[in-house]
């Protein structure tokens, strides 16, 4: 007979769809973050401080102050999701790629991690606590007044 590591009345459909909804909207916000201080400068970073929205980093801050924005959020989480995990790949193999072989040494676990978050949250869906549910609770005549 096996046994599990948890207690069953932990491994349920409804944590697990809460605690997914928790690692989206944390991913988002520090993924938001990141935006924040490139295109907000907020919180100031001096790297950031003559940064050119046109420029690739520009770009890239646009996509993590937005896509950021709408996975904390919940809204369109699965194509949200897919884009900033495929900037995060192009991230990796364009700045930290070339300087070493493995993330550790050059810097890129933050970006392998956030690639493999988001890309799990774009098969995964948004979890709890999201506008998407609200969208499609919406649409299935849930929420309408009686």
């Amino acid at each position: 007979m096996a046994t599990s590591f948890y207690p069953s009345h932990l491994v349920t459909p409804m944590w697990s769809e809460r605690v997914l909804g928790v690692l989206r909207i944390v991913a988002g916000f520090m993924f938001m973050m990141h935006g924040m201080a490139k295109i907000l400068h907020m919180p100031f970073q001096p790297q950031y401080a003559t940064l050119s929205l046109f420029s690739l980093i520009g770009v890239a801050g646009l996509l993590e102050l937005v896509g950021g924005a709408m996975v904390m959020l919940g809204f369109f989480t699965r194509p949200a999701a897919f884009i900033l995990s495929g900037e995060m790949a192009f991230a990796y193999f364009m700045a930290h790629a070339p300087r070493a072989l493995l993330p550790l040494q050059n810097q890129g676990d933050a970006a392998v991690l956030y690639c493999f978050v988001f890309l799990y949250l774009a098969f995964a869906g948004p979890g709890a606590w999201s506008l998407d549910g609200l969208r499609r609770r919406a649409s299935d005549g849930v929420l309408a007044a009686p």
